[in-house]
């Protein structure tokens, strides 16, 4: 299990454990909540299995990890309207209704595991495209996210099994 809880006082700043590994992580700007919806820039409070590890290969190497590795492509993107069917999905770009591109210049998501929030039967408006990705600029805030330096990103490729899940707390 590897859980992450907001930092008291920070409501974009947390802690990650996994076994011995201990490190700070970036959540969404706007703190953790229990009822996410679409937009609001905070990441979901709750237990959620590690789906599917994604990787951009042209940059990263094949990683020791008992994950499936699905490779993300210059057409690679995800739906975030919720109004569209293929809403909280993988899509291939170009596509006409709103989606964030996972093919990014700033290596956010050069590798990144798919969280299992809202996606088995995506319900509108409850949130899209929640990952466990590599933080930039010194832990800013996600959209919504947990975002990683490289070594913890690193660890749980090497240590996480499929099933594996990640609980993330407010601070007590």
């Amino acid at each position: 299990m590897i859980n992450v809880t907001q930092r008291p006082g920070k409501n974009s700043m947390g802690e990650l454990t996994f076994g011995p590994h201990r490190a700070r992580c970036a959540l969404g700007a706007g703190g953790v909540c229990l009822q996410k919806t679409e937009g609001d820039k905070k990441t979901p409070l709750g237990q959620f299995e590690l789906r599917r590890l994604w990787l951009r290969s042209d940059r990263v190497r094949i990683p020791q990890t008992q994950f499936a590795i699905h490779y993300i492509a210059p057409k690679s993107g995800w739906c975030d309207d919720a109004e569209s069917p293929f809403y909280n999905r993988p899509i291939e770009r170009p596509f006409v209704p709103s989606h964030e591109a996972l093919w990014r210049r700033d290596g956010l998501y050069d590798v990144f595991f798919e969280l299992g929030y809202n996606d088995v039967t995506p319900e509108p408006q409850k949130g899209s495209a929640i990952f466990l990705h590599l933080q930039k600029n010194n832990f800013n805030p996600t959209l919504g996210c947990v975002a990683v330096s490289w070594r913890s990103m690193d660890f749980i490729l090497n240590h996480a099994n499929p099933g594996c899940q990640i609980a993330i707390e407010q601070s007590a």
